[in-house]
């Protein structure tokens, strides 16, 4: 089984959580840590700088492509970021938490 972390944002907090609930109930995500940033980012022709809620997920590859789609239908974003990165190694106990909290 391989396991992935799932990062996507957003600007406004009610949707972070919202998004993070209805990943949790269809069990596609085992945990969602939401932290407050601070982004700096390049967004047609111009240098923006804006507070965003980043939502980082723990879920399996094999749901990967379900989660991205629940975040482009559930995204006010033009351009949403959804990115993923291989979970390389964790602890037996934690990865089998992951196993038995998503579908």
């Amino acid at each position: 089984m391989k396991y992935i972390e799932v990062k996507t944002t957003f600007e406004k907090k009610e949707e972070a959580l919202n998004l993070a609930n209805l990943l949790l109930s269809k069990k596609l995500v085992a945990c969602v840590q939401i932290g407050e940033i601070q982004s700096l980012y390049h967004w047609k022709g111009k240098l923006e700088n804006e507070k965003e809620y980043l939502l980082t997920m723990k879920s399996k590859e094999t749901l990967y492509d379900e989660i991205e789609k629940t975040i482009k239908a559930n995204h006010s974003y033009e351009v949403a970021e959804i990115v993923a990165l291989p979970i390389l190694k964790g602890s037996k106990e934690y990865l089998s938490w992951i196993d038995e909290t998503t579908k």
